[in-house]
């Protein structure tokens, strides 16, 4: 998947996009965290989720169709 990267960051258009994917998270019992989007990632919301590599199609199938997510990058 990607190189020396143990976390991804979900980016989403809106602060409410973000609360509502941590939500799902927690009621997944998907280990996150929410925090700042890094300076050097360009993103309309201030905040996102960040999450093990290992969770990524987890992640991606609790939130298709519920949230809408702007991007998954590796952080």
């Amino acid at each position: 998947m990607t190189s020396g990267n143990t976390y991804l960051i979900a980016l989403f258009p809106s602060t409410s996009g973000a609360l509502m994917a941590e939500k799902l998270f927690k009621r997944e019992g998907i280990p996150h965290k929410i925090i700042p989007v890094p300076r050097q990632i360009s993103s309309d919301c201030g905040v996102c989720l960040r999450f093990s590599v290992s969770e990524r199609e987890r992640a991606e199938k609790t939130l298709a169709g519920k949230v809408d997510i702007q991007d998954i990058c590796p952080l």
